[in-house]
């Protein structure tokens, strides 16, 4: 038999987050705009309308912005990562399982429910009531189904924001009607080799050998051939697969041209790493750290960097993580001419993570039975009294590298300073 899938997405979430604290937003073009307020990454449909296209410059739509009044804002992760925690909270009060796919999709587990479409439109509602944020639900065999559902029932207002395709006979009649670079995994290269091969639609791809389509895509294409058919290849993750690796990268918001001005952005991505490591109780075995300048700036000096050291021990203290991106970063900096070269970007990566308790131990280790308790101390602070409150001094003060975020909303449901006020 098969298990019913769904997958819930937010409509423009940044948007939609944006909105629900703002109600002047509604029905007017708005976008959202990218670290350094570079480039628009979301889009209300007003703003889609008046030709804003996903990555479009800021600064090649200023005139269109002052004649249209589009309202823009910087992006505000922290808002938006706690609206998606909500939403993910009224889920699970709908399903006993949810799987975590992004920021604003999540596939639920539909098995159990006898009448899928009125569960959905009940989620739906609960989901806008609870949190003021629209969603939409595709439900199929599979995901890569439900996905091509959610993508309809986006697209055509005539589903009221809910499809569910478990009946066979409403896929084949939908399927020929979606393009084949709709469909969830399939990127352009592959879809300019399929419509040389006249697959032009969900439905040709679901129909091709799967020995071709391996020739034409590998495995890949091969799973989504199979899944198309209603043959279920990607399993429902209920349980969150630990992680292998993570990464704090940031742009600048004025180039770096100085080591103690890049060691002060690597410490803030260090510290933030060693925080989220201790979050998911994991510690890391190799640390890199990487530094460019402005790639789209070729008239600039051009110099890049990325240096790898192993942690001995594994830790997730933010001191032994900070010390070795020290490391790194005074091997990468450039050895002469450094004063020439503008850093707009600087990361730290952190690999070959395992759980604390699984660590590997060597002879030698020297034991720190104060450093857990410090550690502790510093997330407690900085919980309680709010992010960055207690930081590393080399972490710096003045902070010239921070991001530009000339236009970030309040953040209305994480800090108490920026509650919204009823008059």
């Amino acid at each position: 038999m098969k298990r019913p899938v769904a997958i819930s997405d937010s409509a423009n979430f940044y948007v939609s987050a944006e909105r629900i604290f703002d109600p002047t937003l509604k029905n007017v073009p708005v976008i959202v705009l990218s670290n350094n307020d570079g480039c628009a990454i979301a889009r209300s449909d007003e703003a889609k309308a008046l030709g804003i296209k996903m990555g479009t410059p800021l600064h090649h739509i200023r005139d269109k912005v002052d004649a249209h009044g589009i309202r823009v804002f910087s992006s505000n992760y922290t808002l938006y990562g706690d609206i998606s925690r909500r939403v993910v909270e009224v889920y699970e009060d709908f399903t006993p399982n949810v799987e975590i796919y992004s920021i604003d999709e999540c596939f639920l587990d539909f098995v159990g429910f006898k009448d899928r479409t009125a569960h959905a439109m009940a989620l739906r509602a609960a989901v806008l009531r609870r949190v003021g944020v629209p969603v939409r639900i595709g439900i199929a065999p599979t995901k890569t189904l439900a996905k091509c559902a959610n993508d309809i029932a986006k697209k055509n207002p005539i589903f009221a924001g809910v499809l569910d395709m478990m009946d066979e006979s409403l896929a084949r009649w939908l399927l020929p009607r979606v393009p084949v670079g709709d469909i969830w995994g399939v990127g352009h290269k592959t879809t300019d080799k399929l419509k040389a091969l006249g697959v032009h639609t969900a439905a040709d791809l679901r129909d091709l050998p799967i020995r071709q389509a391996r020739a034409v895509g590998t495995v890949v294409l091969e799973r989504i051939v199979l899944e198309l058919q209603g043959e279920a290849c990607l399993a429902f993750e209920d349980v969150e697969p630990q992680r292998k690796g993570m990464a704090v990268t940031r742009s600048a918001g004025t180039p770096m041209t100085d080591f103690d001005t890049l060691f002060q952005a690597i410490t803030a991505h260090a510290s933030r790493g060693a925080e989220k490591l201790r979050q998911h109780g994991l510690v890391a075995g190799t640390l890199t750290v990487f530094f460019h300048t402005n790639k789209h700036r070729p008239d600039r000096p051009q110099y890049t960097a990325s240096r790898t050291t192993r942690m001995t021990p594994m830790s997730s203290d933010t001191f032994d993580l900070i010390e070795a991106a020290r490391r790194c970063a005074e091997a990468g900096w450039p050895k002469s001419d450094a004063g020439s070269f503008g850093f707009t970007k600087a990361g730290v990566m952190l690999n070959d993570l395992v759980r604390f308790e699984d660590r590997p131990q060597t002879l030698f280790d020297q034991a720190r039975p104060k450093s857990p308790a410090l550690m502790k101390a510093l997330d407690d602070v900085n919980d309680r009294f709010g992010k960055k409150t207690m930081v590393l001094a080399s972490e710096g003060m003045k902070q010239a590298w921070r991001l530009r975020a000339d236009h970030r909303s309040p953040r209305y449901t994480t800090r108490i300073e920026d509650l919204p006020v009823v008059r």
